[in-house]
């Protein structure tokens, strides 16, 4: 299958990828994963510092089930945060799970390609979410309409929300950098995506906010409530499209 991407990007992924590691895209998605979840086990500690003073507990890429993994500054800032539905309306990032259990996924930016098929890789769980009462959201770094675009090209099932200030992003400390985005793993997740049959939507991605902020953010998933306080679950995306093991997130919300 014929895969199109910007020239530019694959310029700078091509020189980082070691030839022998193209075997993977041949290999059974059972293979992929054992790859990737190897790698997820790695510490956090040596990507790009954040760009926010808040202090966040050292963890791993995941970590939970059953305990409080946010600290009580940060569940402080989260309950300053404000985000926006698709109309426009500001909330309260953390009433979004104040009366209920959501699993709650942070997109890169709106137009990404790789937080494309993570809406879908959630969405194929969301009638175990619907029969454990749990809600599936979706945040990402931007604006409303940037948001509402989102919603409309992906059919995306669950609820979107806009942060336009990264303020969530920062309070539970997602990385960004250029180092979490140009690596051998990020430029495989990309391929893959597109052989997958997703694509980048490059008119959001270059809007000027995106282009120069979050097109270098990285996301991650997290499980909360109810109550505002309880995060159970956390995991940090060390690069783009480091998806969790979908069972563990299962796990956390509906066990």
């Amino acid at each position: 299958m014929a895969i199109s991407l910007p020239q530019a990007y694959l310029a700078k992924v091509s020189i980082q990828i070691p030839s022998s590691t193209q075997i993977l895209l041949n290999r059974n998605h059972d293979s992929r994963q054992r790859v990737f979840s190897h790698r997820r086990q790695t510490s956090i500690s040596n990507v790009s510092p954040l760009r926010s003073p808040v202090t966040v507990s050292a963890l791993s890429n995941s970590q939970g089930i059953g305990s409080t993994l946010v600290g009580e500054e940060v569940a402080d800032v989260l309950d300053r945060v404000q985000v926006f539905d698709l109309s426009g309306n500001s909330i309260l990032i953390s009433d979004l799970w104040k009366d209920r259990k959501a699993v709650v996924a942070f997109a890169r930016h709106f137009g990404c390609v790789l937080c494309r098929k993570r809406a879908d890789y959630l969405v194929a769980k969301k009638d175990r979410m619907d029969a454990s009462g749990v809600a599936l959201v979706l945040i990402g770094p931007g604006s409303v309409e940037q948001a509402k675009t989102f919603s409309e090209q992906t059919k995306f099932v669950g609820e979107v929300y806009a942060d336009p200030s990264y303020s969530s992003y920062a309070a539970l400390g997602f990385v960004s950098g250029l180092s979490t985005i140009f690596t051998p793993g990020a430029g495989l997740n990309v391929i893959q995506a597109y052989i997958d049959g997703y694509r980048q939507d490059w008119a959001l991605s270059f809007e000027k906010d995106t282009r120069t902020r979050g097109g270098w953010q990285q996301g991650g998933i997290i499980v909360a409530g109810p109550g505002k306080a309880n995060v159970s679950y956390v995991h940090r995306d060390k690069e783009a499209g480091d998806d969790p093991d979908i069972d563990d997130i299962l796990k956390a919300c509906c066990s």
